[in-house]
């Protein structure tokens, strides 16, 4: 399986998490290229090679009308005079940035991460969040890099190590808050962090977002097969290499363990079932699916099954008494097997087309992805046989 693991010893903030993504790249600079291509409003992308306690990496810098934005918190700074944007124009942005709809939804879904760990804090609708224009451009400019570039890298898996975020205080528009800022704090909930003796603020909002938005888990490093080693620096010096490190390869691994809920039910509606199976999936689980018993009384009822990684456990259980009306929940821990994955890029004549590549256990097959399957389909108003058949060609 392509796996990514995010190493977060020193925090991690946009700009860290770009370049670190951008050194697994085999061609850098051509990728920068691409992001000054979308011309994000007054916005331009740069890298530089840094050092860091004696290690080389890359050190990217987003400029906003020739300034460089430093992210703190998000909150506005009442001394400051630029002009302030809200979700509206945000989402306004985001839609007119010439990427991916997959690209697209995983930004706002990022940046909505930022604005609702906000409005929770303050207290307010996510409607009476503003943020300053050169720190949200900023925000936007990091957001969209690191979406660009999980898309590109196509990781099956992301795993994240536990968060340090620093210690002591930080500066914002109403004065000192404690390390980690509130926001940071609100958006790493259930995320293993830590301080320590560093002074100084090393998860940003947007950093959290973005860990939050794309780990698949967060623990020690599987065991993998290293292809590639990115090193993401920030702007400040600490007695540690500030950086987020990147490791892109394979895990080998044939087994692994997933935990099995499950209830009953037969007292609930089609369309209360589909809604508890909708939130279920949303909030990680693996696979949700039903099936028809007969349960007391010769009632016809609801078997609600949920598989998920065991840390996921808890909070699915927590969803299931929330979104249904079981009393109980029981669980399985079962062993799976499973065959090792990969995502293949292939160039076509119908554009970039990734297929899925299984193998182990004496097989080995592959199928197109779907979303490029009708993507094809769409734009050529076939079948999706006919474009499989397309393809089948080549």
């Amino acid at each position: 399986m392509k796996t990514l693991y995010l190493e977060c010893g020193m925090g991690a903030a946009g700009d860290m998490l770009t370049a670190a993504l951008l050194e697994l790249l085999p061609d850098p600079d051509a990728f920068i290229a691409e992001l000054n291509a979308l011309s994000i409003p007054g916005v331009s992308y740069a890298r530089e090679r840094s050092v860091k306690c004696g290690v080389a990496g890359t050190r990217t810098t987003v400029l906003v009308r020739g300034e460089e934005a430093h992210e703190h918190t998000h909150e506005p700074a009442a001394e400051h005079h630029h002009d302030h944007a809200t979700m509206v124009g945000i989402r306004h942005i985001f839609s007119h940035l010439p990427l991916s709809a997959r690209v697209r939804e995983n930004a706002l879904s990022v940046y909505e991460r930022i604005a609702e760990a906000e409005a929770r804090v303050h207290g307010v609708p996510i409607t009476d969040i503003h943020f300053h224009e050169v720190g949200t451009m900023d925000a936007i400019a990091d957001v969209t890099a690191v979406c660009l570039l999980m898309d590109r890298l196509a990781p099956e898996e992301v795993v994240v190590s536990p968060v340090h975020v620093g210690s002591g205080v930080v500066r914002c528009a109403h004065g000192l808050l404690p390390v980690p800022a509130p926001a940071t704090a609100e958006l790493l909930k259930g995320v293993p962090i830590y301080g320590g003796s560093i002074d100084g603020e090393l998860c940003t909002p947007t950093g959290a977002a973005l860990l939050t938005h794309f780990a698949s888990r967060f623990g020690d490093m599987p065991n993998m097969e290293v292809g590639a080693i990115g090193y993401g620096m920030g702007k400040k010096d600490f007695p540690r290499a500030n950086c987020v490190r990147a490791f892109l390869g394979h895990t080998r691994g044939e087994t692994d363990t997933v935990a099995v809920l499950s209830c009953n039910v037969d007292d609930m509606t089609a369309e209360e079932i589909g809604f508890a199976t909708e939130r279920l999936l949303e909030a990680g689980a693996r696979e949700v699916y039903t099936v028809p018993i007969g349960m007391k009384k010769n009632r016809p009822g609801t078997l609600l099954r949920v598989l998920c990684d065991p840390e996921s456990r808890e909070k699915l259980i927590r969803l299931i008494f929330r979104h249904t009306t079981t009393i109980g929940v029981r669980e399985l821990a079962m062993e799976r097997y499973i065959l090792t994955r990969e995502v293949e890029t292939r160039q076509t004549p119908y554009g970039p087309v990734r297929i899925k590549r299984s193998s182990g256990y004496g097989v080995s097959r592959g199928k197109v992805e779907y979303e490029d399957l009708a993507r094809i389909a769409r734009e050529r108003g076939i079948s999706l046989r006919e474009a499989k058949a397309l393809l089948e060609e080549l």
